[in-house]
């Protein structure tokens, strides 16, 4: 007997083709919860590209591990689909308030505001220590303010609490880079391609600080 397909199917077709997201989100909240959604994360090949998407757009930090591992799928589309909404996933830890304020500091980030950045970051990292991207978003601040060594424990931090932040592990690279310790940016590199093999850049990188390295 042929599986039936999923109705998701049905609405992501409908949503490739009027690019609706409003309606393609309200209508899949409204028929799936998220745990159906991880587990049709499982399933034929457009059904993944679908339940990803959904995942991304409805899913809390809980579902980082399903877009995580999504981004080793054999299907390019599928990975293409989880590196752009896992880092939407990655702002919608801790409470409201502080992901309120996340937003706030991304902002601070993208214009300048980097001593404002790190300030309020340090605020909500001491009552809320266990949120990644706040330790990846004063890293980033860190490192456009020239601190390289704390940019890179901030890095760290944050990939030990989400283990599927490829960009903390690249922006870790990019300090030891500042530092002139090429082995250890070159382990971070390494690191990422694991996390996210679609990284080119980063493979890009690799190759050329092994061939630098190794005529060393």
């Amino acid at each position: 007997m042929e599986e039936r397909e999923p109705h998701l199917l049905l609405l992501y077709q409908e949503y490739l083709s009027s690019e609706n997201t409003a309606r393609f989100v309200s209508r899949v909240a409204h028929r799936y919860t998220l745990s159906t959604l991880e587990r049709l994360a499982w399933g034929r090949r457009t059904t993944r590209r679908a339940a990803v998407l959904a995942l991304g757009y409805l899913g809390d930090y809980n579902v980082n591990a399903v877009l995580g591992r999504a981004l080793h799928d054999k299907d390019r589309g599928v990975r293409l689909l989880a590196e752009n909404v896992i880092r939407d996933v990655w702002q919608r830890d801790g409470s409201r308030n502080h992901q309120h304020d996340l937003g706030r500091i991304v902002r601070w980030n993208q214009c300048g505001r980097l001593l404002e950045a790190v300030d309020l970051s340090s605020k909500i990292l001491e009552v809320n220590p266990h949120f990644a991207e706040v330790w990846n978003q004063r890293a980033i601040a860190y490192f456009q303010l020239e601190d390289f060594e704390q940019s890179a424990e901030d890095c760290h931090m944050a990939l030990e609490l989400n283990p599927y932040h490829f960009g903390a592990a690249v922006g870790m690279g990019h300090c030891y880079l500042e530092i002139n310790d090429a082995y250890a940016a070159l382990e971070c590199f390494r690191r990422a391609l694991k996390i996210n093999p679609a990284l080119e850049g980063v493979r890009a990188q690799v190759g050329y600080l092994e061939r630098t390295l190794d005529g060393r």
